[in-house]
């Protein structure tokens, strides 16, 4: 099985998403497609910073892979005619390493801070003390005879983006001015993403094969525009290059995603789940065991869009199948009282 990094349908960018999605990204809060409460406020926090000549509050992002949320910061940066500065958690282990990018801080500058939640503890302590009162204290020497010299930084705003809002301290998020959680996208937005996409990148498309991709898209504009760039490339060599309803559903069969955004993970994952275990409930590391997969992978790469689809349940018991996945998969489900499926036969 392909790992979340090269799945088709994976939210995190690789670095062909990362190079496209520098010339797809758009430059201002009107061209941001999408996330409409969230551009509202934003817009607010921002013209009020502008009208008192200061920076910007402290920006928390939160939400799935793919949103948005860099696309947001530089936003941000470019709407405060600042500079930014990018990094992310996994970087930052130490706090020396925090208070060495903190202190090449220019006034007003953008801090952003992807991934927030995987900072180092030592280093996310150092960075209260930066967003509240623009200073860090940095230690020189060791045991008895260290000393805390205290650094004044200028004014900055630090826009932290994260996957997993809950695994942040409450004094870290009760710092931020501001917090916007990003939505899935709708279809039709989409399809708005979409159509911009195919005039920057000069591919002729019709509506309906617009529409075709939303539709395949797992609610995220990052999966769009790669599912775009892989239905252009069949249209250019099998066709003439135009992307119709017709072309974009002979392309994604190729790719092995279906009419409802599952990949080959996501049916083997079903598949097992109602073939080998009659719908559920099973253990999570036995329906790994099933598809050849680390129970991790199941867990954090196939489920939580088989749980928003509606087509798996978590229960106590373990996990089963939905109705809608039966229909899915085209299978009839067991007749009560079938020995598959019995409530706790299948183990953790």
């Amino acid at each position: 099985m392909p790992s979340e990094a090269e799945r088709l349908v994976a939210g995190a960018a690789d670095g062909e998403d990362q190079a496209v999605e520098a010339a797809l990204r758009p430059k201002d809060l009107d061209e941001f497609v999408g996330q409409e409460r969230v551009r509202e406020q934003l817009d607010l926090v921002l013209k009020a910073a502008r009208k008192r000549n200061g920076t910007a509050d402290h920006v928390l992002l939160s939400g799935a892979p793919g949103l948005g949320k860099t696309t947001l910061s530089m936003i941000i940066a470019a709407e405060m005619g600042a500079p930014i500065r990018i990094t992310s958690g996994p970087a930052i282990q130490h706090a020396g390493d925090l208070a060495a990018i903190l202190s090449s801080l220019a006034e007003g500058e953008v801090l952003f801070l992807d991934e927030i939640h995987r900072m180092s503890r030592p280093a996310e302590e150092m960075l209260y003390m930066a967003m509240e009162d623009f200073r860090v204290d940095v230690i020189v020497g060791k045991g008895p005879g260290a000393t805390a010299i205290p650094l004044e930084l200028p004014p900055f705003t630090l826009v932290g983006a994260t996957t997993r809002a809950g695994l942040l301290p409450p004094p870290l998020r009760d710092r931020f001015g501001f917090t916007g959680h990003m939505e899935f996208y709708a279809p039709a937005e989409l399809e708005r993403v979409i159509h911009r996409s195919a005039r920057l990148l000069d591919v002729e498309i019709e509506a309906d094969g617009a529409a075709e991709i939303a539709g395949r898209s797992r609610g995220t504009p990052r999966i769009a525009n790669r599912l775009l760039r892989r239905v252009r490339d069949y249209a250019q060599v099998k066709a003439d290059g135009l992307i119709t309803r017709g072309i974009a559903e002979q392309a994604l069969k190729v790719y092995e995603v279906d009419g409802r955004g599952l990949d080959r993970l996501d049916r083997a994952v079903l598949r097992a789940l109602l073939k080998l275990f009659g719908g559920g409930p099973v253990g999570l590391s036995t329906l790994a065991v099933a598809v050849g997969e680390e129970r991790e992978t199941v867990e954090e790469v196939a489920e939580p869009f088989l749980v928003r689809e509606g087509l798996l349940a978590r229960t106590p018991r373990g996990r089963v199948a939905t109705p809608a996945a039966w229909s899915h998969l085209g299978l009839v489900p067991p007749q009560q009282g079938g020995t598959p499926g019995q409530p706790g036969l299948f183990g953790s």
